[in-house]
């Protein structure tokens, strides 16, 4: 057992847990927030275990739910908008967790795979999550101020 399984095995069981227990219980506000939060953590977890077990396969994998994971909570934003417009979910410290957590694991996935194609690869990956988090935080939680647009213009 290497360090890159163990941390893999503490983020699955300690961000993991509580997102099946948001996505089973609670209002549809936290539930839909679990989702979003769940596909971060597993991502994070497969960029773990591609280094633990030596295979870039994973990584594929990683960056396939990286793109995927916030598009779905986006879709789920806009069927749920009606019942989400009452009472929007505020995501913000979950944000920060999971963006600082990409952040965190991509870096050192970075200094251990060194200089190269793979490395642009995992750049990327982080990239997606921690904009995808963002993005989908916004969403659900009723996107830009109404203000916000008018000063704009």
């Amino acid at each position: 057992m290497n360090g890159w399984l163990v941390a893999a095995t503490v983020l699955l069981a300690v961000g993991f847990g509580p997102v099946v227990w948001g996505v089973a219980t609670g209002p549809l506000e936290r539930r839909v927030v679990a989702q979003n939060f769940g596909t971060s953590v597993v991502c994070l977890v497969m960029l773990l275990l591609s280094q633990a077990y030596a295979r870039p396969s994973y990584v594929d994998l990683a960056l396939v739910l990286a793109v995927l994971g916030p598009a779905g909570t986006l879709v789920y934003a806009r069927l749920l908008a009606e019942d989400l417009d009452d009472d929007p979910p505020h995501a913000q410290a979950l944000t920060v967790v999971a963006a600082s957590a990409a952040v965190v694991v991509v870096v050192a996935m970075c200094l251990a795979t060194g200089p190269g194609r793979a490395t642009v690869k995992l750049v990327l990956i982080g990239a997606l999550l921690v904009a995808g988090n963002v993005i989908a935080s916004r969403a659900l939680s009723g996107g830009f101020p109404k203000g916000a647009a008018a000063s704009r213009d």
